[in-house]
């Protein structure tokens, strides 16, 4: 219908691969916005950033890469001289049913010899926001020759594997003589075929995902009870088998495995899993949707040991059970609230064939409701790649002939039906192959890895994957979302604010319909979450505002060669040099538009500058002016909300505050130092504390002349000597060490936590940046 209508517009820039992608489902977008690709050589990364510091209209991507391992990934199925004796035996054999299949199966020889070597990826999966020790995502990868391992990004730059699972998971069968329980019968011979398959496919992952962050109780020596975080792994083998493994978080690496337990899942041919997790009068359910290439779907009960809240199906359910070879490539399940029945309920979507695969569970006084059905006639090839708006319901699907399709459900009175529409990428990037696509957390942009499509009904010679974006939100639906998200958080809707950024950047100006409802919001709630949005805004308007630079910084000039011949010294100063003076004052500007680290302060006086000298610009640097001062007026109360959450901190967990290392008088004398600053909350709460001190300062002293360091400013702190150290955004203390910390956005710094500190100072210092809602590195 018309009000669903989708205009799919393109998002600069096209990020070109390096290796064509590989495996299944080559494309996942973290909830941290981070876009992993599989490729033939690497798990490329490109993170997007919403960057306040570029004035650029192009999306700010970030790339990192996660290689493939350099050696072939042998599963341990034996002792390595019997498995090496076992494997020359099949070769040679005379059965050719045994030798052929021995030497064409990649499982048994991924190193290749006769065949090409197996490099690259399966695929990979992102885990839930929080999980690795910065409060990011962590990633899982299978490469092609079944090596699945967990990697962080901890430093920005370089990705680290924490855990390789499949020699873990190798090292527990092997000790358990490749048996899942004590009463299974003794297994068979190594040399023996059939038994050297089934050790092999009982190790073999298919795919694995990440369940949602779920808490576990942990007893401590005292017997008291403390709630840990957790997450779960669940890994599909080829014979059927999954592998649960719970990780307890944050996840550092293989101390941080708390249990690993296997569950038959009885289904042969296994293609796809996902997790189904369900809640029900604040009962939670889970189990695990597991996928046939011979067509059928089952839910398998999941029974967590030591985790609150959770309860289990008793037996499996049949979501389809026909043996149909329509094999199922792709499962999403999005968890929905139904309007007519009055509670939660879950959407499960399976990509068979050129089908979509729909089931609707529903939990009623009756038990659970199953409603299934398919929706046909939407793609002419067979659906490469299925993504899912977790938000609203929303699921794209895809053919390898850059068709994309809208599936939007809505409910009736019985299950639901689907409304779709048809998105012709041909139309937004001209004839393209689509490989994958991926969903933005917030539904704000369709990633797509595309390849050149025929030209004069002629193949193309050379093939250029390419990652492209294509926006699936108008401006003002990214604006209504952000001001009434739940999240209230600008970092977990990176996607959302880019868009934002773009419109503003192109037409510089702040919608006024978005700056009043801003403005209503902040009068009726008070949020600092609307603040910071305000102050998003003004610095993008800021950005808008600055002249673009005449030059690219990086390149070499060539004009500094030329040498000015003059007939004489009176005509050495003319227009040739005010040129090189303009030219001089452009480059400058661009490095303060590009450079991160750069303050708003030393771009607005270069600005400045450049329109005082062209003359005739004073309105521009009138609003410039006005901007600046708004940006500092609403840093100053942002600033000014954390002291008292700080102060409060202090207050609540400190006998008396010569427990603490943070300058509790300093901040207290800082609040209070502005006349027209009157906060009746933050004067009785100093008023308590200033009791509580009783007249006593311990202020923070310098480490290289031991003089006091005044709290004279929120950055910095400056001695009687000249030492200048900087200021923890979190805590405000002086950071007198040579390593800090820095938040993704280059806004502030934090000082590392400590051994000496108290619990509640270390969650502080787990915070994320004040003015920009990103986590800090």
């Amino acid at each position: 219908s018309a009000g669903f209508r989708l205009t799919a517009v393109r998002r600069e820039p096209a990020v070109r691969l390096q290796h064509g992608a590989s495996g299944l489902e080559p494309l996942a977008w973290s909830e941290d916005h981070r876009v992993s690709v599989s490729t033939a050589r690497s798990i490329a990364v490109l993170e997007q950033l919403s960057d306040v510091h570029s004035g650029g209209q192009d999306m700010v991507i970030h790339r990192t890469a996660v290689p493939a391992p350099a050696a072939a990934c042998m599963l341990k199925v034996g002792p390595k001289k019997e498995v090496a004796e076992c494997k020359e035996k099949f070769a040679s054999s005379v059965d050719p049913t045994v030798s052929q299949t021995f030497m064409l199966d990649r499982v048994f020889n991924p190193e290749g010899k006769s065949l090409t070597p197996m490099r690259g990826f399966k695929y990979s999966s992102w885990s839930p926001l929080g999980c690795d020790a910065n409060g990011r995502c962590l990633l899982a990868a299978l490469t092609m020759d079944n090596r699945l391992t967990i990697h962080a990004n901890l430093n920005r730059l370089q990705w680290v594997q924490l855990v390789d699972l499949t020699e873990l998971y190798g090292e527990r069968l092997l000790e358990a003589s490749y048996k899942l329980c004590k009463a299974d019968a003794p297994c068979g011979e190594l040399g023996d075929f059939p038994e050297f398959q089934r050790r092999h496919s009982m190790q073999a992952p298919v795919r694995m995902e990440w369940s949602g962050i779920c808490t576990t109780q942990q007893v401590k020596l005292n017997n008291e009870c403390r709630d840990v975080g957790s997450v779960l792994l669940a890994v599909l083998f080829e014979n059927g088998n999954i592998a649960v493994w719970q990780f307890q978080l944050p996840f550092v690496g293989k101390e941080s495995i708390t249990s690993c337990n296997t569950i038959e899942s009885g289904i042969s041919s296994p293609s796809v899993l996902s997790w189904w997790e369900y809640e029900h009068n604040n009962r939670k359910m889970s189990g695990l949707i597991v996928g046939s290439a011979y067509g059928p779907v089952k839910i398998i009960p999941v029974n967590l040991k030591a985790v609150k809240g959770y309860f289990t199906l008793r037996q499996p359910v049949v979501l389809w059970q026909e043996m149909d070879q329509l094999p199922v490539h792709s499962i999403k399940c999005i968890p929905l609230y139904h309007p007519y029945q009055k509670c939660s309920c879950s959407l499960v979507v399976a990509a068979r064939g050129p089908y979509v695969f729909w089931c609707l569970l529903l939990i009623s006084k009756a038990g659970l409701n199953v409603h299934n059905s398919h929706v046909t006639g939407l793609h002419s090839l067979p659906i490469v790649s299925m993504t899912a708006d977790k938000q609203n319901g929303t699921v794209y699907t895809c053919s390898s002939d850059g068709k994309v399709r809208q599936l939007i459900p809505i409910f009736t009175d019985v299950a639901l039906k689907f409304e779709h529409q048809l998105i012709k990428l041909s139309e937004v990037f001209g004839c393209v192959r689509t490989h994958g696509i991926a969903v933005s957390p917030c539904g704000a942009y369709l990633a797509v890895i595309t390849t050149e499509g025929m030209a004069n009904g002629l193949h193309p010679v050379n093939k250029n994957y390419q990652v492209q974006f294509v926006t699936l939100k108008t401006f003002e639906e990214a604006a209504a979302q952000l001001l009434e998200s739940s999240v209230q958080n600008l970092f977990r809707q990176v996607d959302l604010t880019d868009l934002v950024r773009w419109k503003i950047l192109k037409d510089k100006h702040i919608p006024q319909f978005l700056q009043e409802a801003l403005d209503k919001k902040i009068e009726s709630c008070g949020s600092t979450y609307f603040w910071r949005f305000k102050l998003f805004l003004l610095r993008i308007l800021y950005q808008s505002m600055q002249k673009a630079p005449s030059e690219v910084t990086w390149r070499p000039s060539h004009e500094d060669a030329k040498i000015l011949i003059s007939d004489s010294p009176g005509m050495g100063s003319t227009e040739d040099d005010q040129e090189e003076g303009t030219s001089k004052q452009a480059s400058k500007q661009s490095l303060g538009d590009t450079g991160k680290g750069v303050d708003i302060d030393d771009t607005a006086e270069d600005s400045l500058h450049q329109s005082s000298d062209t003359g005739g610009r004073e309105p521009m640097v009138e609003k410039l002016l006005e901007i600046q001062a708004q940006i500092e007026a609403v840093e100053m109360h942002l600033t000014r909300e954390h002291m008292k959450r700080v102060l409060g901190e202090v207050y609540l967990h400190t006998w008396i505050t010569e427990n603490t290392s943070i300058p509790t008088r300093g901040v207290c004398d800082f609040l209070m130092s502005d006349d027209g600053y009157d906060d009746r909350t933050a004067r009785v709460l100093i008023g308590h504390i200033l009791k509580k001190m009783n007249k006593q300062t311990f202020p923070e002293h310098c480490s290289l002349c031991k003089e006091i360091l005044p709290f004279t400013d929120r950055k910095q702190a400056v001695c009687s000597n000249g030492h200048i150290w900087l200021r923890c955004f979190l805590t405000y203390q002086s950071c007198q060490s040579l390593v800090y910390r820095r938040c993704l956005l280059h806004d502030s710094i934090a000082r590392h936590p400590t051994p000496e500190d108290p619990e509640w100072i270390k969650r502080l210092l787990q915070g994320p940046c004040t003015f920009c809602d990103s986590p800090v590195f």
